[in-house]
C-alpha cells in the first residue's frame, strides 16, 4: 500500500499523541489518534489511562457531525471488543468514516485483526502499515505482554568510563553528577515499577521512589529480589511505603518467621523457584505482570544485571557513563556473572543512540 505525504504527516502527529500516555496507559497500550479531512485536522486524542475513553473514540468525539470523506488514523488497530470502554469500531462505523489507516495489529487475542476485519465489512477501506517500526517502538511494552506474557525489561546503570559501578570497597555515592542522575531518575516514569538486588538495598538502602511524584503515573511497584529475606523494617523502603508498594521476592524455603516480619510491616512477600542458585527471573517477571506492570526498570547490581543478559529478559539497556577511572579487579563491573568465552558471544546492542550530557554521556539501545 502506497501512503502519501499527508498519510505520513496525520500518523506522526497521532505517534505524538500516543507518546503523551507514555507511564499512565499501563497496562493498556499507548495509542494516538487523528481524524482529518485531506490536510485539515478534525480531532485527536490519546489513551491516558485504563478506563478512560481510547484514543479513537475521543478523536471521533470532537466531531460537531457526520463528515463525509474523513480518514482515521491511528497507531494500532481499534479494538472490537468490550472491556471498560466500549468497542472503537462501533463509534468509527457510526460517525461514518471512509477510511482508516492503523500502524500496526493489535496483538491482543481479543482483537488481532478482528477490528480490521469489522471495519471492512461495514465498507470502510482498511490501510495497514503506516509507520510501522515507529509505532512497535512505542509500544513494544504492550506487544511483549501480549505475546510473550512477560513485562519489557530496561536495565540502567551509572558507571565509569572503566566499565565500574563501585569501587573494591563498595562505594558508589556519586560515580555520576546529580545532573545525570536528575536525567536517570526521569527513566522511572516511564515504568511501573523497578527492581533490584539485596545487596543494593542493604549497600545504599534507597528509597527506589519516583521523583517528582505524579498523580497522573500509575501505581509505582518497588521490587527486591532478596532470596533469603535480608530486608530491614527499618529501612528506608518499609518507612515509605506511604510512596508506593514494596514487593520483596525470595526462594520458596526463606524462613517463615522473616515473612510473617516483613507482612506485619506492610511489604508483600513473594517466593519463586531456585535456577542455578539463583530466583529464577522467568517466574519473577510473571509475578509481575500478574500485578499488572508492562514494564520495569532494573537497577541492580553486576549479578542482577547479567542474570537478565544471560537469560535474555533484558530488552533495553541505558547506561549513563562518566569520564572518570576507577581500577581494580575487585571494583565492581556493571556486567558480572559468567561472562562469555569468545568475543563473537558477546552480547550485541541494536537502533543505538547516544547523547553527551552535562559532564558525561547516555548510551541507549536494545539487546538481541
Amino acid at each position: 500500500m502506497a501512503f502519501d505525504a499527508i498519510d505520513v504527516r496525520m500518523m506522526r502527529r497521532a505517534l505524538s499523541l500516543a507518546a503523551l500516555g507514555r507511564g499512565t496507559s499501563a497496562p493498556n497500550p499507548i495509542v494516538g489518534a487523528v481524524v482529518a479531512r485531506g490536510a485539515r485536522v478534525l480531532g485527536q486524542g490519546f489513551h491516558r489511562k485504563p478506563g478512560e475513553p481510547h484514543a479513537e473514540a475521543l478523536a471521533l468525539s470532537q466531531l460537531n457531525r457526520s463528515i463525509s470523506g474523513t480518514t482515521l488514523y491511528t497507531t494500532l488497530e481499534p479494538c472490537c471488543h468490550t472491556g471498560r470502554t466500549p468497542p472503537c469500531v462501533d463509534e468509527i462505523v457510526r460517525c461514518r468514516v471512509k477510511r482508516v489507516v492503523a500502524s500496526v495489529r493489535d496483538p491482543n487475542p481479543n482483537v488481532k485483526g478482528g477490528g480490521f476485519h469489522r471495519l471492512r465489512r461495514n465498507g470502510i477501506r482498511v490501510d495497514v502499515g503506516l509507520l510501522r517500526n515507529e509505532a512497535m517502538h512505542i509500544n513494544a511494552a504492550f506487544m511483549k505482554r501480549a505475546r510473550q506474557g512477560l513485562p519489557y525489561v530496561t536495565l540502567k546503570a551509572a558507571m565509569s568510563l572503566d566499565g565500574r559501578i563501585a569501587t573494591r570497597s563498595g562505594d558508589s555515592k556519586w560515580i555520576t553528577s546529580n545532573r545525570l542522575r536528575k536525567h536517570a531518575r526521569m527513566l522511572r516514569l516511564e515504568n511501573d515499577g523497578i527492581v533490584v538486588g539485596a545487596d543494593t538495598v542493604m549497600a545504599d538502602d534507597p528509597r527506589l521512589n519516583r521523583r517528582p511524584r505524579s498523580s497522573e503515573t500509575g501505581e509505582f511497584w518497588r521490587v527486591v529480589l532478596d532470596s533469603s529475606l535480608r530486608l530491614s523494617t527499618r529501612s528506608q523502603l518499609v518507612k515509605s511505603l506511604h510512596e508506593g508498594p514494596v514487593l520483596v521476592i525470595c526462594r520458596q524455603d526463606a524462613s517463615t518467621d522473616k515473612r510473617r516480619r516483613l507482612l506485619r510491616a506492610g511489604i508483600d512477600v513473594e517466593a519463586v523457584a531456585i535456577v542455578k542458585n539463583k530466583l529464577d527471573l522467568n517466574a519473577v517477571l510473571e509475578l509481575l505482570v500478574e500485578r499488572g506492570l508492562s514494564r520495569v526498570l532494573v537497577e541492580g547490581g553486576g549479578e542482577v544485571h547479567a542474570s537478565f543478559v544471560e537469560n535474555h529478559l533484558a530488552d533495553r539497556l541505558v547506561i549513563y557513563c562518566v569520564p572518570r577511572l576507577i581500577g581494580g579487579r575487585l571494583a565492581r563491573p556493571f556486567l558480572a556473572g559468567e561472562g562469555v568465552d569468545s568475543v563473537t558471544d558477546a552480547y550485541n546492542l541494536k537502533s543505538v543512540r547516544w547523547a553527551h550530557l552535562a559532564d558525561g554521556w547516555m548510551i541507549d539501545g536494545l539487546l538481541d
